[in-house]
């Protein structure tokens, strides 16, 4: 998937809204468990409650290599899932790899090549050997780890140098040399709040993967109103505020009003920004 069809998915559905499926079986209801796949069949009904609400689907790769084969299982079902039923959803692979070059090839090739995923989380800390392996396919996209939602993130990411630069500017500028905003994104925790004026001053055009809304704390509105381009340049993603939103068999249910909740005021978020 490319930026314009991206943009065009984001209009169209008036939603910027990606969908985390953390799928912890600790948190599953307990009617899930008897299914002889149970995180692929919790993830089918988190889908299928939910696609009309949302752009994208982030699976975190640690809650299915946990599992083992298993969980890699599970996560390629899932993954076909979606490319069969649903192709118009952007599919991140948040597994946060990124080492040195002959390695990061062979992660390329799994994800974009095997498993046919739109856009994996890199680490930059390597730098430009480390990442660019994963640019070298059409319309897949590297979304860059810049400034992240965790308490720990400013222990590194806001240390400065000599110049008063901090380290999460040089990630922005320093990776602007090797690729665009064709191919791509960076995460930015949605509970890092007037921080995104600074990162539109290094990225004003780039698509920005917002994790921390809901259950972290972040605040929408605040994202919006300090982070959104002309092209919405957001995706915004929930994980446990939606697919955790009830315990019951209602489960689904509730995770398709959480997302439709989400995606209204994302609505009114993009008509006030006139995008």
């Amino acid at each position: 998937m490319n930026k314009q069809k991206l943009v065009e998915q984001i209009r169209t559905k008036r939603s910027f809204l990606c969908v985390g499926l953390d799928t912890d079986l600790k948190k599953v209801p307990q009617c899930m468990l008897s299914e002889e796949d149970p995180i692929f069949a919790f993830n089918k009904a988190i889908i299928d409650a939910t696609a009309s609400y949302c752009i994208a689907y982030k699976p975190n790769l640690a809650f299915y290599e946990c599992f083992g084969v298993k969980g890699w299982v599970a996560f390629e079902k899932t993954i076909n899932y979606l490319r069969k039923n649903y192709p118009e959803q952007f599919i991140i692979a948040d597994a946060k790899r990124g080492d040195i070059g002959n390695t990061s090839a062979m992660y390329a090739r799994a994800f974009f090549e095997d498993l046919d995923v739109d856009a994996l989380t890199v680490a930059p800390y390597m730098g430009e050997d480390s990442v660019t392996p994963f640019l070298n396919y059409k319309d897949k996209w590297v979304v860059l780890l810049a400034l992240t939602s965790n308490k720990g993130s400013h222990d590194f990411q806001l240390t400065t140098d000599e110049n008063g630069k901090r380290l999460f500017e040089e990630v922005l500028d320093k990776s602007q040399k090797w690729a665009n905003d064709e191919q791509m994104m960076y995460v930015v925790g949605a509970t890092q709040g007037k921080l995104f004026a600074d990162i539109r001053k290094h990225v004003p055009n780039h698509f920005l993967l917002v994790p921390g809304v809901g259950a972290q704390g972040g605040s929408l509105e605040e994202v919006c109103k300090y982070g959104m381009t002309s092209d919405c340049g957001l995706i915004v993603n929930s994980s446990r505020g939606i697919i955790y939103a009830d315990s019951t068999t209602n489960f689904a249910e509730a995770a398709g009003k959480a997302a439709k909740a989400l995606q209204e005021e994302m609505a009114t978020l993009l008509l006030a920004h006139k995008v």
